[in-house]
């Protein structure tokens, strides 16, 4: 059994499997940590290996707490992955993304991928029909755009996510949620849609938090599973092993 872990920017999200099935699937925040996976390792003591993909600020010693009873990875830029860098910058790619561009590499190969995580930042990662990684986009997710919106301006609120009841908002409450949410589909379906454009053979993966409220929103057909990252952690660690 393997535990895989990705520490995000906001919380932290955990899954066991066994082979490729996902025996369970676990969301907590930071704070928690130590105890949580205390817990999933009284309830599962088969791991053997406790795999972490992390963008957080946790300290690796948080994990290695637990080296005694399993073996703990972190993966890293320098790890083997079973697409071809061709990022500018390689060593700034985030292991999270690159984590979800070995996943949609090994799940859909000889496809062009396009995968697109919409949590605390959505992020956009092209993987060619030769495993070709080429890059992609990053802009603010959902709840960043609510927080922008009131943290730098004298006195629209707070909000949190909430289905628009109209294009027209009627209020300014309404006006925002009609701003934030059509904005965001309309921003995806755009890149979907440049995308497109220049691909054939052509596979969306949508996942992340804000996955399950946005894919009955958006006009393209996409696949989507919100528990993807950490399906691809699984199954690049695998393949790590059989590379090494």
């Amino acid at each position: 059994m393997i535990l895989t872990v990705d520490v995000g920017n906001t919380r932290i999200k955990a899954s066991v499997f066994e082979g490729n099935t996902t025996l369970e699937s676990f969301v907590f925040e930071k704070n928690e940590l130590e105890k949580k996976i205390e817990k999933i390792l009284e309830k599962y003591p088969k791991c053997s290996d406790l795999v972490v993909a992390s963008v957080g600020n946790i300290e690796k010693q948080s994990f290695l707490t637990f080296e005694n009873r399993l073996k703990v990875h972190f993966f890293t830029q320098e790890d083997v992955f079973p697409f071809h860098n061709k990022y500018a910058t390689p060593k700034t790619l985030g292991i999270d993304r690159m984590i979800l561009a070995a996943g949609a590499t090994l799940q859909f190969p000889k496809q062009n991928r396009l995968v697109i995580d919409a949590g605390t930042c959505i992020t956009y990662d092209f993987i060619d029909e030769n495993d070709n990684y080429l890059g992609g986009a990053i802009s603010p997710g959902l709840r960043l755009r609510y927080e922008s919106l009131h943290n730098f301006t004298a006195r629209l609120p707070l909000l949190t996510l909430e289905e628009p009841d109209s294009y027209v908002g009627n209020s300014t409450a309404q006006a925002i949620h009609s701003g934030v949410v059509n904005g965001f589909v309309y921003e995806i379906d755009g890149f979907i849609d440049e995308y497109r454009k220049e691909f054939s053979n052509f596979i969306i993966i949508l996942t992340g938090g804000d996955a399950d409220f946005l894919a009955k929103r958006l006009k393209n057909t996409i696949f989507a599973n919100s528990n993807f990252l950490l399906e691809s952690l699984s199954q690049t660690y695998q393949y790590k092993i059989d590379n090494d």
